[in-house]
């Protein structure tokens, strides 16, 4: 070792002198909390098994994308990866398989409607039970979309009036019976 300081151990053996850029003998040591790191690392990897960026992660955590880089690509950081998606994996099977039982049920629910000679349940009450088996509880009903508008209108009390006595009119034709259309009066306050 030419050009290294060295000195011979106790079996004679040549090593280094002491590195003086390491920290001086009798000084403390920097520590590492071993647990929050281990923490943090096992934040970065759920956090990226969710499917969010390394950036995003970054961001999250406040650390450098190199930390979530190195944690992640790591061996350690990608078994822990491997073991969460075989679990998630294994969660999404067992989905698919309650939602292939519940078609099932559906499926019988339709041959009764079908070859229901009885004539104990209605058919719509039973093509709707079978609906809701199918579609809502094994998560398969397409997505409602609701559409909302706004109008605002300005009316004059003649056009009030004409329609209170369309929809009285309209609740007599359909069996309602007389609907009560005054409005309320409040009392306002003495000055």
């Amino acid at each position: 070792m030419e050009g290294v300081q060295t000195r011979n151990s106790l079996y004679g053996f040549e090593f280094r002198d002491v590195d003086l850029r390491r920290t001086p003998e009798g000084a403390p040591r920097k520590q590492y909390d071993i647990k929050a790191l281990w923490q943090r690392s096992h934040e970065i990897i759920n956090l990226t098994a969710r499917g969010y960026k390394q950036c995003d992660v970054a961001e999250i955590l406040n650390v450098s994308e190199a930390c979530v880089s190195m944690t992640v690509n790591s061996e350690l950081g990608q078994k822990k990866l491997a073991d969460i998606r075989n679990v998630r994996d294994e969660d999404a099977k067992k989905t698919a398989e309650k939602i292939r039982i519940l078609t099932a049920k559906a499926l019988e629910k339709y041959h009764e409607i079908f070859d229901n000679e009885s004539g104990i349940a209605s058919l719509k009450d039973q093509k709707d039970v079978a609906d809701t088996v199918l579609l809502e509880l094994s998560g398969l009903r397409a997505p409602t979309k609701i559409s909302t508008s706004h109008l605002n209108l300005t009316l004059t009390s003649e056009e009030i009036e004409a329609f209170k006595s369309r929809g009285i009119e309209a609740a007599k034709e359909s069996g309602l019976g007389m609907i009560d259309v005054t409005p309320e009066v409040k009392d306002e306050p003495q000055p």
